[in-house]
């Protein structure tokens, strides 16, 4: 299995949007379930490392960070600085208490997800939340860096995706972590593992109609509408001559389309602030129709990174003081 969202086609800051926005979704409703079920009950303290093989990735790795933040190591026999650092973070993943799991995978036997994982040598160091990875460190840290590092993750796990980690009891029987049982598949999910092929594809017109099919049918999926937004944005700027728009922009201060367009490009380019800042300062010096368009176009582009991110926070803000 492939750990998902390591990479995508596309803009790199606005599918790391996307994708942080879909695996906080994922993970509420993994703990829902695991909550429904009567919780995944609690680990002993020598369950808080475990090897993991490419068969096993997607259950030890991939689901577990839905509930807690999956620390892995990738490590091999042969490799010294290894010998040295293992035995940290495993003493560590029994002192955090549960707050991380971690994981230890031999590269020499897992050749595929070394490769996935685009490590180019080891000791490499990497987490796993809530579906999302990220890398730590390489090579050879200190015990100092790697609480800090460790201290940072466990934070925003909890913060951003209310991953409050596993329940530990010395006295539960060892062997590792409780399996987690398949969720049942969605209504829609077809639909948007169908989009999300488009978008692999940079099928740009395919995933936009995916992303409506299932709005059609559901006009609130936060996942669909979050993807709406995001395969739109990518379709408008495709074609787009930067320098042109640029350009524009700058020469036509007035001109509401070309306002329009460089915060498309500002928010492809991953310059939040910017696209939303521009299309404010355009609100507060329009009026009727032109200011409809660009409030309009405003509040689509808020649907790209959701809610929940802070630029949109202060833009909504900002927003109302333009239009009252």
């Amino acid at each position: 299995m492939q750990p998902r969202n390591m990479s995508m086609s596309g803009v790199v800051d606005l599918a790391a949007v996307k994708a942080a926005q879909e695996a906080k979704a994922k993970a509420e409703q993994a703990r829902a379930e695991a909550a429904r079920r009567g919780g995944a009950g609690a680990v002993s303290p020598a369950g808080l490392v475990i090897d993991v093989d490419e068969a096993g990735f997607e259950r030890d790795v991939l689901q577990r960070s839905t509930e807690v933040p999956v620390v892995i190591d990738f490590w091999a026999e042969w490799c010294e600085p290894c010998k040295q650092l293992s035995p940290v973070l495993e003493r560590l993943a029994v002192e955090y208490n549960g707050r991380f799991l971690l994981a230890k995978i031999d590269v020499d036997a897992n050749q595929m997800l070394m490769q996935q994982f685009g490590i180019q040598g080891i000791p490499a160091v990497f987490a796993v939340v809530a579906g999302q990875a990220l890398p730590l460190f390489q090579g050879a840290a200190g015990e100092a860096q790697i609480r800090q590092t460790l201290d940072q993750l466990v934070q925003v796990a909890e913060q951003r995706f209310g991953l409050t980690g596993l329940t530990v009891d010395p006295e539960a029987e060892p062997g590792g972590v409780p399996a987690v049982d398949e969720a049942p598949a969605g209504p829609h999910d077809s639909l948007l593992e169908a989009a999300a092929r488009a978008l692999d594809a940079d099928d740009l017109d395919g995933a936009v109609q995916a992303y409506k099919n299932v709005l059609a049918e559901d006009p609130a999926h936060p996942e669909a509408t979050l993807g709406l937004a995001q395969a739109e944005l990518l379709r408008r700027v495709r074609d787009m001559d930067p320098q042109q728009v640029r350009k524009d922009a700058a020469e036509k201060p007035g001109d509401v389309q070309a306002q329009i367009a460089a915060a498309d490009l500002d928010l492809a380019g991953g310059h939040v602030d910017d696209a939303f800042g521009r299309l404010v300062d355009t609100v507060a010096r329009t009026a009727g129709g032109d200011r409809e368009t660009v409030r309009v176009r405003l509040l689509e582009l808020f649907d790209v990174v959701g809610a929940d991110h802070p630029g949109v926070v202060t833009a909504r803000r900002a927003l109302a003081r333009a239009l009252f």
